[in-house]
């Protein structure tokens, strides 16, 4: 460890006059104000923990756009409504790359992936396929009865849970089974099968390695602040995440081997006309063989699957632990949203997806949820294709930006009250996240916006609106809205840094709890 350290403050003694060279021979014109930084270092040292926080304070001082320097990269933070409407309405394809990391080059998973392929023939392919077969409304309906099997399942957890003994008393982990929820849904979508089971005491091999995969993501990595440092992989992080998604990969990579040879061995059978899951309309796509390949790679597949797990499954029980935290502490929204439930669905109905479109106070929960705590609150950033002026500003080509949806949620100039919860402000508005609403943007906008939003946009509804149904919540003892630590975890979405454990009872059907 130490011989690393030497040769990283030696790389860095003789880099520097070089560095230092390159940043007076930076692109003309006028860059967005800059806080003070460090030579060389920038503002590395300076957003800590919590970067959405420390970058949306600058706001005040600086403006809605600001300039900063991650060591050897530069890069811009869009902080308001206006700029990113100006962004994604008039220089979307001006920004229309990735910045990507040392860890997404991992197995090749930067060009793979929908979120992180570059923008061209492939990425454009993986879109289609994704809004025009995957999601699309028609499949989407297709799978309601996978969507409310596999909540089913949780709330049958839960309920076990919480009649065993000591969690009577002490509640329950809730983002824990959201989760497993989320990823059996996403099992059943993508591969038609279960892939966890909370009463086993075996966790699924794909579970456990997928778990690995997202802790991986917990730390930063010096190398992409200093590329050149990437060839002695410092902290050891690339190492590690090699292993990691290597050992994933061959999991998921034989799930499609699996169905290649159950599809070699059904052809021309009755096996033919089951529901099509999603892997099923991947395998089933062929190309031109020109711009586009004939069929997608094994190992192309693999990487997909895995990305649809990644982002699925914890952003769903992210934004779901956020939700139940922020009615805990907000009782009398808690009360009105079980009370249009009950109106709704009834005392002894299911809540279902077809609910949903009836239950405006429900969809409000999860806009003003999404609206305080995006899953990912600088978004996955963007990267400048070459030279480009914005908003009176020289950008230079290869300029890392962050839309930062947290600082934006919280903009005083187009929200009332901007860090309260109160989800009655959008009971009379039209302002929604499916990305034509810059004040709202937890899943982006533009071309590079989430495809998952259809389904996202069910999951939420149906996971929070079944819990709150399903169950009186509060609080454990001595826990309240004002001592509950609210502090985030920032790894792939920015959870609650203490898991939310709640007392759950089961409601006795028929009944309906008074309103106050």
């Amino acid at each position: 460890m130490g011989t690393g350290w030497s040769i990283i403050v030696w790389s860095i003694i003789i880099l520097l006059p070089i560095l230092l060279l390159r940043r007076g021979k930076r692109a003309g014109g006028r860059l967005p104000p800059e806080p003070p930084g460090w030579p060389l270092f920038g503002h590395m040292f300076h957003l800590g923990s919590m970067p959405h926080h420390t970058i949306a304070g600058f706001r005040d001082q600086y403006g809605p756009i600001v300039w900063l320097r991650l060591g050897s990269r530069n890069a811009m933070a869009i902080l308001s409504a206006k700029a990113a409407g100006e962004l994604f309405k008039n220089h979307d394809l001006a920004f229309a790359e990735r910045t990507i990391t040392q860890l997404m080059e991992s197995h090749g998973f930067h060009k793979a992936a929908l979120s992180l392929a570059p923008y061209g023939p492939y990425w454009r392919l993986l879109r289609r396929i994704c809004t025009t077969e995957m999601l699309v409304a028609r499949r989407i309906n297709e799978t309601v009865a996978v969507r409310q099997k596999c909540v089913a399942d949780m709330l049958t957890w839960i309920e076990a849970e919480a009649m065993n003994g000591d969690a009577a008393a002490r509640g329950v982990h809730v983002g824990r089974f959201v989760f497993l929820a989320a990823f059996n849904t996403l099992g059943n979508l993508m591969l038609s099968r279960d892939l966890v089971d909370p009463q086993s005491e075996v966790a699924s091999e794909f579970f456990q390695a997928m778990i690995g995969l997202m802790e991986g993501h917990n730390r930063p990595n010096i190398a992409d602040l200093f590329p050149w440092l990437r060839w002695l992989d410092p902290q050891g992080l690339r190492k590690k995440m090699d292993s990691e998604l290597e050992k994933t990969l061959k999991i998921a990579s034989g799930y499609v081997k699996e169905r290649l040879k159950e599809r070699e061995a059904g052809a021309g059978t009755s096996d033919e006309k089951k529901r099509k899951d999603f892997l099923d309309v991947l395998l089933d796509y062929e190309g031109n063989g020109k711009d586009e390949p004939a069929k997608i790679p094994v190992e192309n597949l693999s990487i997909f699957i895995l990305e649809i797990f990644l982002a699925g499954s914890e952003t769903t029980s992210s934004a779901i632990e956020w939700a139940m935290t922020e009615l805990l502490c907000h009782p009398e929204a808690l009360m009105k949203a079980q009370s249009e439930l009950h109106a709704v669905v009834g005392a002894n109905g299911k809540m279902e997806e077809s609910h949903i479109e009836k239950l405006p106070y429900l969809q409000a929960i999860v806009k003003e949820t999404m609206r305080l705590h995006p899953p990912i609150p600088l978004l996955i950033p963007r990267k400048a294709v070459q030279d480009a002026d914005f908003l009176g500003y020289r950008i230079p080509k290869d300029t890392q930006v962050f839309v930062n949806a947290w600082a934006i949620g919280r903009d005083s100039e187009c929200w009332e009250e901007a860090t309260v919860f109160r989800p009655d402000r959008f009971l009379d508005s039209k302002v929604d996240y499916k990305g034509q609403n810059y004040e709202l943007l937890p899943f982006g906008a533009g071309r590079r916006m989430c495809a998952g939003v259809p389904l996202a946009h069910r999951m939420l509804q149906l996971v929070l609106g079944s819990l709150l149904h399903e169950f009186d919540w509060e609080l454990e003892d001595g826990v309240s809205g004002e001592s509950m630590d609210r502090r985030e975890a920032m790894g792939v979405t920015a959870r609650k840094l203490e898991p939310l454990v709640a007392v759950a009872r089961k409601k006795i059907k028929g009944k309906k709890k008074n309103v106050v």
